[in-house]
């Protein structure tokens, strides 16, 4: 299944993020935490990129999941990792990202699924 949602998904536990990832061709997925004022305004940016794109997009909270961290060596919030066909393929760990940065990243990465998207 290759549908794209149009709003950011939460994902509350490691076995969603996993179905999600692998349900989707292209997702992002940013790891935040609760509190953190550059995690909670990339949520508007990532509900524009959502609707703009091809891309789904999902919404990770690790709090204190160290093997979930570990996994995607999470080491600083917000972190954004872009999969596809299930697999991560590049990080931007660099704070808040304007809606043109984050749609760059993924032009950079996936230019097809931001093209469907318009």
């Amino acid at each position: 299944m290759n549908e794209f949602t149009t709003t950011p998904v939460q994902l509350d536990t490691e076995a969603e993020l996993d179905a999600f990832i692998e349900r989707h061709e292209c997702s992002l997925v940013e790891f935040y935490t609760e509190g953190c004022p550059l995690c909670q305004a990339m949520e508007p940016v990532l509900g524009n990129v959502a609707r703009s794109t091809a891309v789904a997009i999902g919404l990770v909270n690790p709090r204190d999941d160290l093997e979930l961290v570990d996994r995607f060596e999470i080491q600083s919030v917000p972190t954004l990792v872009f999969f596809r066909a299930g697999e991560p393929i590049a990080t931007r760990a660099d704070g808040f990202l304007g809606g043109d940065e984050v749609v760059a990243f993924l032009e950079a990465n996936a230019p097809a699924a931001v093209a469907a998207g318009d």
